[in-house]
């Protein structure tokens, strides 16, 4: 998506050890116009399949999740890292790791907003490892429902997570990033064309 890559050109920030910052776009400041604009894409790339409900995890995917299922018509479930004491009754929670926290982060997700059954497409900031994506994956799994596939704003395809969603399993999962970032060796931000 050229907008989105024209944007981590001009105002991403390459903060070593495999951390892009883009607060100004997606992590701290939402830009709502551009966040439209990666829905209403993301929508149009997974146009050819079921889709009942989109999860992702809180707060970064929250946005362009938000957005996706605006354009999809359909709800958006997102994965809480504490458990509010509005939390009731069962639950499913998953760990992963957590680049930017430095830790393992629990992902609760109520029964009730889950179903069984269901397609469920996952969207969220980053692909990076695949940790957080395969545990939403296991979440979907706990929940009886299918994956039907996974939609990212930026893809760092250089710390491999979309080569160990493929070794979980997961060959045939449509799997669309917005912008891919090849490197960051050297304080260098390189994106795919």
């Amino acid at each position: 998506m050229k907008l989105l890559i024209d944007r981590i050109r001009a105002e991403g920030r390459n903060l070593g050890k495999g951390i892009l910052k883009i607060d100004s776009i997606l992590n701290h400041q939402i830009d709502a116009g551009l966040m439209m604009e990666m829905g209403q894409e993301m929508a149009r790339r997974f146009s050819g399949i079921a889709i009942d409900r989109i999860l992702t995890v809180e707060i970064s995917g929250i946005a362009p999740a938000l957005m996706t299922g605006l354009a999809l018509g359909v709800p958006v479930v997102y994965a809480r890292k504490t458990k509010p004491i509005t939390m009731a009754g069962p639950v499913f929670l998953e760990t992963a790791p957590s680049h930017t926290k430095g830790g393992e982060v629990n992902l609760l997700v109520s029964a009730e907003f889950l179903p069984p059954h269901e397609n469920i497409l996952v969207i969220d900031d980053f692909l990076a490892t695949g940790q957080t994506l395969l545990a939403l994956a296991r979440i979907v799994a706990s929940a009886n429902s299918n994956l039907a596939g996974v939609g990212v704003v930026v893809e760092k395809s250089f710390e491999g997570g979309r080569a160990i969603l493929k070794a979980a399993g997961y060959v045939d999962l449509p799997v669309h990033a917005l912008a891919v970032i090849t490197n960051m060796d050297d304080g260098k931000i390189v994106v795919a064309e």
